[in-house]
């Protein structure tokens, strides 16, 4: 009985053994291979909704801040004309001192400026917490205040820098 498989089980084994042996894979890249390591783009951010709330927020936050502003300039600019007076004029006198205290004065108003930039950063912050989209409006009332702050810093550093013995 196992002479009558031999015969059957050698011509399924040379069956095996007589492929074409010029035939090769293909070394082509296959498709998926042409597709590369890429970061594949970001769809753009999704518009972000109006939302009433936040905008009165905003109102509210930058109709403070603008009268911050208003106040830290009409200061610097009397900081300014005692500041040219009391160029020519020797460290701890009367007019020294009141230039001195002039640019004091602005740096509490910066500070006041600054909680302007707080509230908005706050905003954002919790804004970005809650995983919800940047909001145009806030961005840019941010940016502003963030530029008018650095720029009444740039003042006061030039007061102080203009006065002798600074």
């Amino acid at each position: 009985m196992l002479r009558a498989l031999i015969p059957p089980a050698s011509f399924a084994l040379l069956a095996a053994c007589a492929s074409d042996p010029t035939v090769y894979p293909s070394l082509a890249p296959r498709p998926v291979e042409k597709l590369g390591f890429a970061e594949p783009a970001t769809p753009p951010p999704a518009p972000a909704a109006q939302d009433p709330a936040l905008d009165a927020k905003l109102i509210a936050v930058t109709t403070r801040g603008d009268a911050a502003a208003r106040d830290f300039d009409r200061a610097a600019a009397r900081a300014e004309t005692l500041t040219r007076a009391a160029r020519g004029a020797k460290v701890g006198s009367d007019a020294w001192i009141a230039a001195q205290t002039a640019i004091a004065d602005l740096d509490a108003l910066r500070s006041s400026y600054g909680d302007t930039v707080g509230a908005l950063d706050d905003l954002a912050s919790t804004r970005a917490a809650a995983l919800q989209p940047a909001y145009p409006a806030l961005e840019q009332a941010l940016a502003a205040a963030r530029a008018a702050a650095e720029a009444q810093t740039a003042r006061i550093h030039a007061l102080a820098g203009a006065l002798p013995g600074a």
